[in-house]
C-alpha cells in the first residue's frame, strides 16, 4: 500500500523498487562475454483473461517463459547430477573393490583414499557454487518475473482484492 503524508491511500503499487533493482550478481555476463539471455514474459498471453486462480497457474505453467526456466534448470541439473553421482559411485566402488589401490601412499601418511575422500568434499562445494551461480545468472530474474506476473494475474482474477 502506498502512503502519502503518513496516511494509507489504499492503492497497490505495481512499480515496486525491488522489481526494477538488480540484486547482487544479476546482470553479469554469461561466461562468453555476452549478457545472459532474456526469457519471454508470461504476461502478454494472459491479458484480459477470465477464469479461476487455478486456471492462471495452469496457463503460466504452459507458458514459454515457465518452460524456458524449467529447461534451463534441467540443462544444468541433469548432467551435473549424473557427473556427481558417477564420481561418488566410482569412489565407493573403487574403495570396496580395489583396497590396495586406495591404500597406496601419495605423500607421507596421505593415501589415494584420503585424497579421493577430500575430493568428494571439494566437488560437493564446487557443484554447490556452480549451481548457485547458474541459478543467479540464468534463472533467478526470469523466475522472479514469472512470480510477479502470476501474482498480478491472480490478483486480477480475484478482482484486485489483496
Amino acid at each position: 500500500m502506498e502512503k502519502h503524508d503518513g496516511r494509507d491511500t489504499g492503492e497497490v503499487r505495481f512499480d515496486d523498487p525491488w522489481y526494477d533493482a538488480l540484486a547482487s550478481g544479476w546482470g553479469e555476463l554469461d561466461g562468453t562475454g555476452a549478457p545472459a539471455p532474456a526469457v519471454p514474459s508470461a504476461r502478454p498471453e494472459h491479458e484480459g483473461r477470465a477464469g479461476g486462480t487455478a486456471d492462471v497457474y495452469l496457463e503460466v505453467q504452459r507458458s514459454a517463459a515457465f518452460q524456458e526456466v524449467r529447461s534451463r534448470y534441467r540443462r544444468f541439473v541433469v548432467p551435473g547430477v549424473a557427473v556427481f553421482f558417477t564420481w561418488y559411485v566410482g569412489y565407493v566402488v573403487t574403495a570396496t573393490t580395489a583396497p590396495g589401490f586406495m591404500a597406496r601412499p601419495v605423500a607421507g601418511a596421505v593415501n589415494v583414499a584420503m585424497v579421493a575422500g577430500l575430493g568428494q568434499f571439494l566437488s560437493t562445494f564446487l557443484f554447490t557454487w556452480a549451481y548457485a551461480r547458474h541459478a543467479r545468472l540464468r534463472r533467478d530474474r526470469a523466475a522472479l518475473d514469472l512470480r510477479w506476473d502470476t501474482q498480478e494475474l491472480t490478483r486480477s482474477v480475484r478482482g484486485g482484492e489483496r
